[in-house]
């Protein structure tokens, strides 16, 4: 642990070398480098997000939120529906700690699946979302988008 210390506010170890503290300098650059890295993943945007203007579209958002921050999109399809376990939510939590656990109830639920695609314009990639119940399922491209005709 002491060792640990003095690696981390940059104190040479006594009896040590020029030559191991640079080394040990080098070590810990790595290693600050690395966690650096490590952090601003964690931190990033996912890469299938999409952004409409300066908001970030995620993973179960409802339809009409998307709309609103996105516009009518070029097309919409019905794809059918799916069966999903009906899961609930119940607090968790002990002494005011917040959390949640699910519980399968024994029952399905028959959600509608939409297809939405939206057509950012020529430079930009046509975006297909995927919603089961009103809610984002999943965020796909579709090639470069194209310039709309008017009538």
């Amino acid at each position: 642990m002491l060792i640990c210390g003095w690696l981390l506010i940059g104190l040479s170890l006594p009896g040590r070398n020029e030559q191991q503290d640079d080394m040990t300098l080098g070590l810990r650059k790595f290693w600050f480098a690395l966690s650096s890295a490590c952090v601003f993943m964690l931190i990033s945007d996912p890469a299938h997000a999409l952004r409409c203007g300066r908001q970030l579209v995620k993973d179960g958002m409802h339809e009409a939120q998307i709309i609103e921050m996105c516009g009518e999109p070029v097309s919409r399809r019905h794809l059918g529906y799916v069966l999903r376990p009906y899961i609930l939510k119940r607090p968790a939590g002990i002494l005011g700690m917040h959390s949640t656990r699910h519980i399968y109830s024994g029952f399905h639920e028959e959600l509608l699946v939409t297809e939405l695609t939206f057509n950012f314009g020529p430079r930009k990639l046509i975006r297909v979302l995927r919603f089961e119940g009103g809610q984002l399922t999943s965020i796909r491209t579709a090639g470069y988008g194209y310039r709309e005709k008017k009538n």
